[in-house]
């Protein structure tokens, strides 16, 4: 019976430490310091790979910074940012708003808007796909399922098969809102996550075509575009920032105004040129105007 006392003691004991050693390590973590929080980071999944990127280079110039990177899609990434969860949203359309409204009751202040690169929205086919230009009207009926076959504009007797992104993307937000005129997607579109997805899809698909952002082009064709009574324009870096590729759009960063230093400070650098020269590497297009 003195052993078994004796062992339950020192069990006692040892969780007691255990707490206190639970309870030291919760206090150090609730005083660390706030330039070394992490910044956390969610959204855009066209954004993914350029704000990884951005954020590797960072903490590599910034000892001591930490930056956590996570997609999910533009409207994820807004949501994150207005409920709290989150330090900075990625999107590939502009907040709207009612959600910049919303974020800024939550976070008490006003949300910054800040573009950090130029995108030409790729429309993209099989590289074996004779079809190397098409119409916006074109485009609009194509993805609403009134034109079906490839020879009615131009390509192989062949019916087109559709790929799009999911609701909660910025991509399809734009996409819906400049090629569609905010109508319906045809009920054939098959839905992917992310732009990857749809490059490895077109990509293995003579009859495929999708639509993205243009760093993502990758043994995919990514077509030139024509608006309504202009020639075709292909996505390049001039054509972008003219703004002649009818498909061009900007990419964001949203924070609210109060963030702490480690947010804003980050958002500020990725608008050097050392950052801006990053954001060609990865295959977007540099801002003309950093910081306007």
């Amino acid at each position: 019976m003195k052993l078994v006392a004796r062992t339950v003691s020192i069990l006692t004991l040892g969780l007691v430490l255990a707490a206190c050693g639970g309870e030291r390590r919760r206090a150090t973590e609730g005083t660390r310091p706030e330039s070394n929080k992490p910044v956390t980071i969610k959204g855009s999944d066209t954004m993914v790979i350029l704000t990884q990127r951005l954020a590797e280079e960072y903490m590599k110039r910034t000892p001591g910074s930490v930056l956590q990177v996570n997609g999910g899609g533009s409207g994820t990434g807004i949501a994150a940012l207005i409920n709290g969860s989150i330090d900075l949203a990625m999107a590939s359309r502009p907040m709207k708003d009612e959600e910049k409204q919303q974020a800024a009751k939550s976070r008490g202040a006003e949300i910054v808007e800040q573009a950090v690169a130029l995108d030409g929205l790729g429309v993209f086919v099989h590289e074996a796909n004779p079809v190397h230009a098409l119409t916006v009207a074109q485009l609009k009926d194509i993805f609403q399922g009134k034109t079906k076959n490839w020879k009615e504009v131009g390509g192989a007797d062949a019916p087109i098969i559709l790929y799009g992104r999911e609701s909660s993307s910025g991509t399809y937000d734009y996409f819906r809102e400049h090629v569609l005129e905010k109508g319906d997607f045809a009920p054939a579109v098959q839905t992917l996550q992310g732009t990857a997805a749809i490059i490895n899809a077109v990509g293995r698909d003579r009859n495929g075509i999708g639509y993205g952002g243009i760093a993502y082009a990758k043994d995919v064709r990514p077509l030139a575009i024509a608006a309504a009574g202009k020639p075709a324009v292909a996505p390049s870096e001039a054509t972008v920032a003219d703004n002649s590729y009818p498909l061009s759009r900007k990419l964001f960063f949203y924070y609210p105004k109060n963030a702490p230093p480690r947010v804003s400070e980050f958002v500020l650098w990725s608008l050097t040129t050392d950052a801006q020269a990053l954001v060609t590497k990865v295959g977007y297009f540099p801002l003309q105007n950093p910081g306007k």
